[in-house]
């Protein structure tokens, strides 16, 4: 049988669904990255630099910030115009990007968007990467600066964002960019746009720029690699889960006989699965026991978010309802669409299978990770009371063994799916960077 070698997605919506995600992090302000994206694309527009050049740096302000999984590191960035760590998620969003083809051009950028242009402009790097991480950073600290006057004072505040970014000239900003700001900015229009409810509507416009493209099934597992991995560090209980589930749930699909083409599908939306955890407060993620009904109704939103950040996305299609649907159950009493049996793709049912499977293995907060004989109870209990498919499960005890080491890291099947948020950074980086 005739196995599709690639998924025909839109590019442009997988980048806004990757600062959708990254944006929840900020809680009760979710529309940095679009705003940043939006700054950048007038000054870029300001300067008279063609169509593509503002797609792309509007596609970069939406990406700067992909290396921020915890709303502490939110916190410390919105809430210090120089803060002394902010290296950490430019290195971090470096690393994410610099391998992935379609995106790697932005990978450079963003990790010199926090560095001074004092500074930045002595290294050996190519004029356009410093102009474009000098104009990220720029945006970036201009919206710190507004954020909370957006919806009330910004139009008569804005003089004052104007001088302080002025005060930074030659030091933080490359005073031809502070230039070009200084005139797209004098049009009330250009900060009226920066309020939520326009600012959300502006980028859903330029979400209908399609990119759409062909990528290989690596390609989009190289993505949704990426995306696991802004989620799996908002924890360290979380780290390598989705990961895991991911191989756990291919490894069930392969044996449960799906082709290999939809094994492929599985072990995406089982990267994809967890997106929505981001929007969940780290104290919650972090609690050292069980959570209060109020805590667990938060927790509970957070697959619904998973559905909402990738339904959007053109040509993700079913894989975006496999990932969503990782809590409902065979009985109709799962979350948060409480579907039906019949409603229940047997993908999805593998998810949620794998889902369990691998938080019950790994160490949480509340728990030591359990051993293999105390899976297999919980998940046949739960198969029993039809929360989990009866014949997946079947499948998992058959293969206990091996769907153990899966779970943990520690078979060859498993553990495929990695990025080295540790690897050499570019010789340019400097000491202090």
């Amino acid at each position: 049988m005739f196995q599709p070698a690639s998924m025909t997605i839109d590019l442009r919506q997988m980048i806004l669904a990757i600062e959708t995600a990254v944006s929840l992090v900020g809680m009760n302000d979710t529309n940095h990255g679009k705003r940043v994206g939006y700054i950048a694309s007038q000054i870029s527009s300001g300067l008279g630099q063609s169509d593509d050049e503002i797609q792309a740096i509007f596609e970069l302000g939406m990406l700067h910030d992909c290396g921020v999984s915890t709303e502490q590191m939110h916190s410390n960035l919105v809430n210090h115009f120089d803060w002394s760590d902010a290296h950490i998620h430019c290195e971090i969003g470096y690393r994410l990007l610099k391998d992935f083809v379609p995106l790697e051009k932005y990978a450079l950028p963003i990790l010199y968007h926090h560095t001074p242009w004092e500074k930045l402009k002595t290294l050996d790097l190519p004029d356009e990467i410093k102009r474009k991480a000098n104009l990220i950073f720029l945006s970036d600290r201009v919206d710190v600066l507004a954020a909370t006057h957006y919806d009330s004072d910004i139009l008569i505040v804005r003089d004052e964002i104007l001088a302080s970014i002025n005060s930074y000239r030659e030091t933080y900003f490359d005073p031809f960019l502070i230039d070009a700001f200084a005139l797209v900015e004098a049009s009330e229009a250009f900060w009226i746009t920066l309020s939520d409810r326009h600012i959300t509507r502006y980028t859903w416009d330029m979400g209908q720029f399609s990119s759409s493209e062909p990528l290989s099934l690596k390609q989009i597992k190289q993505l949704s690699l990426i995306m696991s991995y802004i989620v799996d560090q908002k924890s360290a209980f979380t780290a390598q889960h989705s990961a895991r589930v991911a191989d756990l749930a291919k490894f069930l699909a392969y044996r449960y006989g799906l082709t290999d083409y939809l094994c492929d599908k599985v072990e995406i939306a089982g990267l994809l699965h967890d997106l929505g955890k981001l929007h969940t407060p780290d104290h919650i993620l972090e609690k050292p026991g069980p959570l209060n009904a109020e805590e667990l109704a938060i927790m509970n939103q957070h697959s619904y978010e998973t559905f909402e950040i990738l339904r959007h996305i053109s040509g993700l299609g079913d894989v975006a309802e496999w990932a969503a649907f990782h809590h409902e159950g065979v009985n109709g009493l799962g979350y948060p669409f409480h579907l039906k049996d019949s409603e229940l793709s047997i993908e999805a049912r593998i998810i949620a299978v794998a889902d369990i499977f691998q938080a019950l293995v790994q160490d949480r907060p509340y728990r030591k990770g359990m051993t293999e004989q105390e899976v297999l109870e919980i998940l046949d209990g739960m198969a029993q009371s039809g929360k989990l498919d009866v014949e997946v499960v079947g499948i998992a005890e058959r293969h206990s063994a091996e769907c153990f080491n899966i779970a943990k890291g520690t078979s060859e099947k498993g553990n495929r799916n990695s990025i080295d948020l540790f690897a050499p950074l570019p010789e340019t980086v400097p000491a202090w960077c």
